[in-house]
């Protein structure tokens, strides 16, 4: 009597077991149908950018040099071999570059400045990509953002002091106003913009009374912002920056841990309350790390209602995983903060950090042997950053929700530079697509691919679009593929 009860039970399990598998590979034999129309241009892109960190953390940099990026440790051929795979030809071939100035430049206001002594292998990166660029007949933009404030301007006086003392402001304002002259100058760089803070909207780095340095070994060089002494500084530096010369630098808002940072403290409120703020913000700037649910455009909406002209750039994102999941959060960053740029945290790494970088990915890091190695990281953002070219314009795209399916696209918009779109494929098996591509300059794209399998940037073939502008594709498990119209 107990085996008769029991047998139509597993009868009934192995049918629905063998239901369940059989419907599912059904269900992956189905195309998923996706929507690129090159003809519907959200906004103009400014390009995907690079960042080289040189001091970051050192206190004292008589005793700690501190050189993040690791250009120091090597030969001036390797230093050649990574230039290359970043600003040339075949590169990432970047459009955007951010430069930080760290605390050091100035022991108090009024004495001498030194831009040099701390800045040696950062200035020598961008001078030697600039060369690199131009060569090949692109330029650069470049944002340098005030990593942390000098102790003098600080109400500590310390180092990595929490408040600024507004007393100072105006001598603040001066520190990095010379910092921008030296660099345009001395250096000859395209400097376009001039950003007021490093994640200055985090108090809870320090002690609650503010006495003492930010908290823990691990951060970088920064100070509490508050949103008004932001809009603040908005109003009034404009004017020193035209008599400096400087009318051509755009001023930004500094650079929030995130945008929904950005939108929870208020800054783009403080702003557009500020007649002189918000006549005088030059570019929306935040940094981007986190994960898609502190992604959002309000800042940029709002700032936008009384300046549609304005910009937004990522100016820091971290490289996560350095898999599809990265490439997911600057499409992310485009689709959904609706950014002009996107720059992705220090491309070139050692393993220096205090404690560790919390946010490890790279593109190329350098060892202490005085090698390099090019991480799957370089090879993700390559399947992106070269097709994005300043100049161009971020495309509409469609894809269907949960399909683990997401496209980015940019449209040539009457640059020298082909229609292009991106394909991720989010899931852990193949997934065959079927993508309308509307009004492409062009029937024929070539497509090249990077997987968290082995390929890197490999040739996945040439597709010509059929009837009804329709091109079949399969993406493999977890990888991204890049079309460019030929």
């Amino acid at each position: 009597m107990g085996r008769a009860s029991r047998f139509p039970w597993v009868v009934i399990v192995l049918l629905s077991t063998f239901t369940c598998v059989s419907v599912g590979q059904d269900m992956d034999a189905k195309a998923v149908r996706a929507e690129v129309d090159f003809s519907k241009h959200l906004r103009e892109w400014d390009g995907f950018g690079v960042n080289y960190v040189e001091l970051a953390q050192s206190r004292d940099y008589a005793k700690d040099p501190q050189e993040y990026g690791g250009f120091s440790r090597l030969s001036e051929s390797k230093r050649q071999e990574i230039l290359d795979l970043v600003f040339g030809e075949d590169g990432l071939k970047p459009g955007v570059v951010k430069m930080f100035f760290d605390p050091f430049h100035q022991k108090t206001p009024n004495s001498p400045f030194d831009h040099e002594t701390t800045t040696r292998w950062m200035r020598y990166f961008v001078r030697e990509g600039l060369r690199k660029t131009r060569a090949r007949g692109g330029d650069l933009e470049i944002i340098t953002t005030l990593y942390g404030p000098p102790a003098w301007a600080t109400q500590q006086k310390i180092l990595r002091g929490r408040d600024l003392d507004m007393s100072q402001k105006h001598e603040l304002a001066l520190y990095m106003i010379d910092w921008v002259k030296y660099l345009k100058e001395e250096e000859g760089f395209p400097v376009k913009y001039l950003s007021f803070h490093n994640e200055g909207d985090s108090p809870g780095r320090w002690p609650l009374d503010g006495r003492h340095g930010n908290i823990g070994k691990g951060h970088d060089y920064n100070a509490f912002w508050r949103p008004w002494q932001v809009a603040d500084f908005l109003a009034f530096m404009r004017p020193m920056m035209d008599a400096a010369g400087l009318r051509d630098v755009g001023l930004t808002p500094g650079e929030c841990t995130t945008w929904g940072h950005f939108e929870r403290h208020w800054y783009h409120w403080a702003i557009y309350d500020n007649a002189d703020a918000i006549r005088n913000i030059g570019l929306v700037t935040s940094h981007g790390f986190g994960a898609s649910s502190v992604v959002t455009s309000q800042p940029k909406d709002l700032l936008n209602m009384e300046r549609p002209d304005l910009h937004a750039w990522t100016t820091s994102m971290s490289w996560s995983k350095m898999d599809v999941a990265s490439i997911d959060l600057i499409r992310l960053n485009i689709y959904q903060a609706k950014v002009n740029a996107v720059i992705p945290w220090a491309c070139i790494q050692t393993l220096t950090w205090v404690g560790g970088d919390p946010n490890p990915g790279t593109a190329i890091r350098v060892l202490e042997d005085g090698t390099y190695e090019v991480l799957r990281g370089y090879h993700y953002y390559k399947q992106v950053a070269p097709v994005g070219q300043p100049g161009m314009a971020v495309a509409a795209v469609k894809a269907p929700d949960d399909s683990g399916i997401e496209l980015i696209a940019f449209a040539g918009n009457d640059t020298a530079h082909p229609d292009a779109f991106v394909i991720l494929n989010k899931n852990r098996g193949a997934r065959k697509i079927e993508v309308v591509v509307k009004n492409a300059k062009g029937r024929a794209f070539v497509a090249y691919r990077t997987s968290d399998d082995k390929d890197r940037n490999a040739d996945a073939g040439t597709f010509t679009l059929a009837k009804g502008d329709r091109l079949a594709y399969t993406a493999p498990a977890r990888s991204v593929t890049t079309f460019c119209a030929r």
